[in-house]
């Protein structure tokens, strides 16, 4: 996309119908869980279901919890390989990844506020890939330093590939849809950069 400060680009119908379809299915039996955070002294619970898998010792921090990663299974560890190589001809250069962090909104009213991928486990130009399963949602970019806003529509069976500077200026968020009742799969391919435990 040819906005300012980014590096984002975004593939519609990457996956058949039936190719996504049976993705969705398979997705559905990952190890869902919703979260419970401490946002501002009080506990809530995510307005959405997540996972999160990856490679052994790997894991995340955030709102002051840690989470590590389960051990990858069949779907994802054929996905991942395909994934890097994928990213790694669109950006120019050799991609890995080592977790994979999932969203599993059950219908419009659950969403993902503003927020930037730039946790530290990240490093300063992270590549977030994110494939993206079931219901059409919109997807929104609002620039941290001006008043540039961009929605995105994100398909079934597509993909999204932020990369560069893209989080160290844009904020991204899913927005609640109130007429969307069908649920949606969202898979978040990263490398993580952990320290040991």
């Amino acid at each position: 996309m040819p906005w300012q400060d980014s590096d984002v680009y975004y593939f519609p119908n990457l996956f058949s119908l039936s190719e996504s379809r049976h993705y969705f299915r398979l997705l559905e039996s990952l190890n869902w869980q919703q979260e419970t955070l401490n946002l501002y002294n009080r506990e809530v619970k995510t307005p959405r279901l997540q996972s999160f898998y990856g490679d052994n010792g790997v894991y995340y921090t955030y709102s002051g919890q840690r989470f590590d990663a389960t051990e990858w299974v069949q779907v994802l560890s054929c996905l991942k390989p395909w994934l890097a190589s994928t990213c790694s001809q669109v950006l120019g250069r050799t991609i890995q990844f080592n977790a994979m962090l999932g969203n599993y909104y059950r219908d419009g009213n659950d969403n993902m506020g503003w927020h930037a991928d730039d946790e530290p486990e990240l490093g300063q130009e992270p590549v977030i890939a994110s494939l993206n399963f079931g219901a059409a949602r919109d997807f929104k970019f609002k620039h941290k330093f001006s008043s540039q806003q961009h929605n995105l529509l994100l398909e079934n069976g597509s993909l999204l590939i932020m990369a560069g500077k893209t989080q160290q200026f844009w904020y991204h968020s899913l927005p609640k849809r109130m007429r969307v009742a069908e649920p949606r799969i969202n898979l978040t391919f990263r490398y993580l950069i952990n320290s040991p435990k």
